[in-house]
């Protein structure tokens, strides 16, 4: 495992760790963390980081999240550039790229431009409709009974005009319970990829991410487009990304499975580890690589 501190054209800083090391003979597989301005590389470092003894595993802290630069725009379009700057920076020419909740809508905004750097897809409980995913998101916290949350404030996080950095942390933090299985044996207060991280809170991130960015994806007509070899995993009692989400994703690419963990909710990686390292193992060793 390597660190390194990746300078990009417009002079903005990423933390990336490349797991595996820069052996040509691996491929590459470049993860994609999710809760813009709140996750960062540790989600996707503790997911994928089991798979470095045969692949590369590029993990990073997106551009306005983590310790990387808090550099706008935080658009999609520019989150896209970033991934082809690392790309590049690694050294090769086509790539596995693995997205989940927040980091799968880049990535399929990624695939429907670069789908010819992809050697294949992984997208773990996300959406292809940011409207309905907002309104979805907003809905369960203010009626789960699972949590009692502020209604303004959930108001504000989802709709990206939050106050400041405090207010993100104690949205995000009422909104513990909501991320785990509702299952006797999984602690629903156990910390996972959208646990606040302290002094390391971005509220200008969210906000950018739901205010502009989330009302105009909309991807659900051109995912036929995406020919790709893709893996869709969702968990069952995901109540941020519905199941009905991820089946509609993987309805809509052609060349797709739909991988179903029963007894998840949002993070099939930490709730079903051993069953999710099963099946992504089984899908990355019947790609042509």
């Amino acid at each position: 495992m390597t660190e390194h501190r990746v300078e990009l054209s417009d002079g903005a800083t990423l933390y990336v760790k490349l797991l595996g090391g820069f052996s040509p003979e691996k491929p590459l597989l470049i993860a994609l963390h999710g809760a813009p301005g709140l996750a960062s590389h540790r989600e996707t470092e503790a997911t994928y980081g089991y798979l470095q003894s045969r692949f590369r595993v590029l993990v990073y802290d997106a551009r306005g999240s983590g310790i990387s630069d808090l550099k706008p725009p935080y658009t999609h379009e520019r989150w896209i550039a970033d991934i082809e700057e690392l790309r590049a920076w690694a050294g090769v020419e086509r790539f596995i790229l693995a997205g989940g909740s927040y980091g799968g809508f880049v990535s399929l905004d990624y695939a429907l431009v670069h789908q010819d750097r992809l050697l294949a897809l992984i997208l773990r409980d996300t959406w292809a409709w940011g409207t309905r995913g907002m309104m979805q998101a907003l809905k369960v916290s203010l009626t789960s009974k699972r949590i009692r949350a502020d209604p303004e404030r959930q108001y504000r996080m989802w709709t990206g005009i939050l106050l400041d950095d405090q207010d993100f942390a104690q949205g995000v933090g009422e909104m513990q319970a909501l991320f785990a299985p509702d299952a006797p044996d999984i602690d629903p207060n156990a910390e996972h990829e959208n646990t606040p991280r302290k002094g390391i809170v971005h509220a200008a991130t969210q906000n950018w991410a739901f205010s502009q960015n989330m009302p105009k994806f909309d991807v659900r007509s051109r995912l036929k487009a995406i020919r790709v070899r893709t893996l869709v995993v969702v968990g069952r009692h995901d109540l941020i990304t519905p199941f009905e989400c991820s089946q509609e994703i993987a309805q809509g690419i052609p060349n797709s499975e739909l991988a179903v963990f029963e007894r998840s909710g949002h993070n099939p990686a930490k709730d079903e580890t051993k069953l999710f390292q099963a099946r992504l193992s089984a899908f990355l060793s019947s790609l042509a690589l």
